[in-house]
């Protein structure tokens, strides 16, 4: 019956993990639990499944979680959408103030506003893709 105790707790680490993004500690100790579970209910008993939980859970963390954490911080040509933009540069199409204007980013037209108050862009000029807010690319030089 001490296999339904670890399935529980791989259970919990699971959800802990998926509410807790970003960190990925508690995934690869929920998979360790998943492997005392397997144990256990192959007749390991409590210090053998337990022995399973504490080098699964080592050899997880030192291999699934730096794995993981490299994929969390991707490149820039890894990244899609409007992540994608976040970077490059754009011609002012349309004087680009705090209140609006138009840039063209990639072969398409923007709305744009300048990123810092104050900052005004004339038509023509280069200006770095700072942020992406909804529809609108705010632009800094």
């Amino acid at each position: 019956m001490s296999w339904l105790i670890w399935v529980v707790a791989a259970v919990a680490l699971a959800i802990g993990e998926v509410l807790t993004p970003g960190l990925f500690f508690l995934g690869p100790v929920a998979l360790a639990a998943a492997a005392a579970a397997l144990a256990s209910l192959l007749g390991a008993g409590t210090i053998g499944s337990f022995v399973v939980f504490i080098v699964c859970s080592m050899a997880s963390l030192a291999f699934l979680r730096p794995v993981a954490r490299r994929h969390i911080r991707l490149p820039v040509l890894s990244r899609t959408g409007t992540d994608a933009l976040v970077g490059r540069k754009a011609v002012v199409t349309h004087r680009v103030d705090a209140t609006g204007g138009r840039v063209h980013i990639g072969g398409e037209d923007w709305s744009a506003r300048s990123y810092l108050d104050g900052e005004v862009f004339a038509e023509g000029q280069t200006v770095d893709i700072i942020q992406i807010e909804g529809v609108t690319a705010l632009v800094a030089e």
